[in-house]
C-alpha cells in the first residue's frame, strides 16, 4: 500500500518521494491517518477501506475551494486515490502546529467571518459528503429553511427512525422550521461545516488553520453554532468575528436549532445521551 502512495504523491508534486519515516496521527476515530516523512518533505495521509475514495475526493475538493477562497489556511490536497485493491486514501500537505494565542485565536475569528462572507448562487453544494461518518446530502435549493429542514434536520431524524428511534415532536419541529427562521436574512455562505476545536488548530508561525470540512453552502450561524457546542475557542474568536461580520439579532435561538442536526448526528453515529440532549433542544425551540 505505502509503495502506491509514495508514488502517487511523486506524481502529484512531480519529485521523488520515499517514506523514511512513518508515524500514527491521533485525533480521528474515522480514518487511519498517519504522517509520512520523506528526506525533505512530510505528508499527511487518511486511509479507510474503497467505499470512502468518494468522500475524500469530496475533502479534497472542499479544501481547494476554501483555499481558494484565500480568507483562512487549510491544508493543501496533494492526490487522492486506490493503494492497491482495498485501500483508498487522501494525501494532504502536514502542517506542523504550534501553540495557540489570543492572536491566533483573533485572527480565526476574523478568517473565518471573511471565508463566510464569500456568497454564492445556492444552498446545498456540487456533491453530497458526510458530517463525519454519516451522508450528507447537498441537494441545491434556493430556500434556505426547506433546505435545513428536509436535508439537514429531516435526513438525521429519518436516520435515527431507522435505527428505531423516534423523537417526541420531531414532526412539529420540522413544520416549525420556517417559523423558526423568519425575518432573518440568509445568503449562501461557504462553510466549513464540521467546525468544531478538533478541527481548527494553529501552525508553527502561530496562524491558525482548519481542516476536515464537510463543507456547503448554507447560513454561516452554522458554523458558529457548532463551535459553541463542545468548545476549543475562546473569547476572543468571538469577539474578532463578531467585529468582521455582525451577527443577526435572534442568533442565540438559531443556535439551539443549527446544532440540533450536530446532536442528531452524534446520536446516529455514537447513540447515548444524545438522544436526551436532541430531545431537551427540541423542547426548547418548541415551548
Amino acid at each position: 500500500m505505502w509503495n502506491s502512495i509514495e508514488q502517487a504523491i511523486a506524481e502529484a508534486t512531480g519529485n521523488p518521494f520515499q517514506i523514511v519515516d512513518r508515524s500514527t496521527v491521533s485525533g480521528g476515530c474515522i480514518n487511519d491517518a498517519q504522517r509520512l516523512d520523506g528526506a525533505d518533505s512530510s505528508f499527511f495521509v487518511k486511509t479507510n477501506d474503497p467505499s470512502f475514495l468518494p468522500l475524500f475526493e469530496a475533502e479534497a475538493e472542499a479544501l481547494r475551494e476554501i483555499a481558494q477562497t484565500k480568507t483562512i489556511r487549510v491544508p493543501e490536497p496533494i492526490c487522492h486515490g486506490m493503494a492497491g485493491s482495498d485501500r483508498s486514501f487522501l494525501a494532504l500537505e502536514f502542517v506542523q502546529t504550534g501553540p495557540e494565542s489570543a492572536a491566533s485565536q483573533r485572527e480565526l475569528g476574523e478568517s473565518l467571518a471573511r471565508l463566510h462572507k464569500t456568497k454564492k448562487e445556492f444552498f446545498g453544494w456540487k456533491r453530497d459528503n458526510a458530517i463525519g461518518s454519516t451522508h450528507q446530502p447537498n441537494d441545491r435549493g434556493d430556500d434556505w429553511a426547506t433546505f435545513y429542514r428536509d436535508h439537514r434536520l429531516g435526513f438525521q431524524f429519518d436516520l435515527a427512525a431507522r435505527k428505531g428511534k423516534s423523537f417526541q415532536g420531531a414532526e412539529e419541529l420540522l413544520e416549525r422550521v420556517p417559523e423558526l427562521l423568519a425575518g432573518h436574512e440568509v445568503f449562501p455562505s461557504i462553510l466549513h461545516g464540521d467546525l468544531w476545536g478538533g478541527n481548527a488548530s494553529t501552525d508553527s508561525k502561530g496562524m491558525p488553520f482548519v481542516f476536515d470540512p464537510a463543507t456547503y453552502y448554507g447560513d454561516r450561524e452554522t458554523d458558529l453554532a457548532f463551535t459553541e457546542m463542545f468548545g476549543g475557542f475562546s473569547t476572543d474568536f468571538g469577539k474578532a468575528y463578531e467585529n468582521t461580520f455582525p451577527l443577526d439579532v435572534g442568533y442565540p435561538r438559531r443556535k439551539i436549532l443549527y446544532n440540533l442536526y450536530h446532536l442528531l448526528n452524534h446520536f446516529n453515529i455514537f447513540g447515548g445521551g444524545y438522544a436526551s440532549s436532541a430531545q431537551a433542544s427540541m423542547e426548547e425551540l418548541l415551548h
